[in-house]
């Protein structure tokens, strides 16, 4: 039986910091003034970095929805939607650390079942939505991150871990427990998206040169 949802725990206000309105000032700029609504995905994202620097829990509350409904003079419930919509905001709190393992097709032909695996072993989460006991790690299932070529993918917050397996997902979620970040991207042999292992063609620098 799935838990009985529960709504969160709302702060009673939310007012932008000095260095979100830094942020605000620059994404406003590039909007003209009667068309600033069109801001609010960018307004939503920048909400939802300021509850994680300040409380170590990147989401946005329903005070910082209202905020920016006024910021952007806009109806609240067209900002709602936006927030709702999209997967990129959370309108919950969640943990430190937001373990987001994609398990689209070719994630799971790579092995996205085993990161998943690693991931509740790791953490204690038995499944997806829930949040570990000591608050560090919330675990989400989500859809193509677009990075079919690296797959499987974690994506941990807005950073993304390629190419990972059961070992390298325990690997990981360690080094964020002891409060280490790993830089992101490949776990692998390869740079970027190139082959694993290097180039496979065009070894050679004249090669292009000599064959004219």
């Amino acid at each position: 039986m799935n838990p009985v949802w529960t709504p969160p725990q709302q702060p009673e206000s939310f007012v932008f910091d000095t260095d979100s309105e830094a942020e605000i000032s620059i994404v406003l700029g590039k909007y003209p003034a009667e068309r600033k609504a069109s801001a609010v995905m960018p307004l939503l994202y920048i909400a939802q970095r300021q509850m994680g620097r300040q409380t170590g829990s990147a989401w946005v509350p329903l005070p910082a929805m209202d905020e920016i409904a006024r910021r952007l003079e806009m109806a609240a419930i067209r900002v709602y939607e936006v927030a709702s919509f999209y997967t990129m905001y959370n309108t919950r709190p969640v943990g430190r650390y937001h373990l987001q393992v994609c398990t689209t097709t070719p994630c799971w032909l790579r092995g996205s079942d085993d990161v998943v695996s690693a991931c509740q072993k790791a953490t204690g989460i038995s499944q997806f939505g829930q949040t570990s006991e000591d608050g560090l790690f919330t675990l989400t299932e989500v859809e193509c991150l677009g990075a079919c070529a690296n797959a499987p993918i974690l994506q941990v917050d807005d950073d993304f871990y390629e190419d990972m397996d059961g070992p390298s997902t325990e690997k990981l979620i360690a080094a964020l427990r002891a409060g280490e970040r790993p830089p992101p991207g490949p776990v692998v042999d390869r740079k970027v998206s190139a082959p694993q292992g290097g180039r496979k063609t065009l070894l050679a620098a004249d090669s292009a040169a000599g064959s004219q």
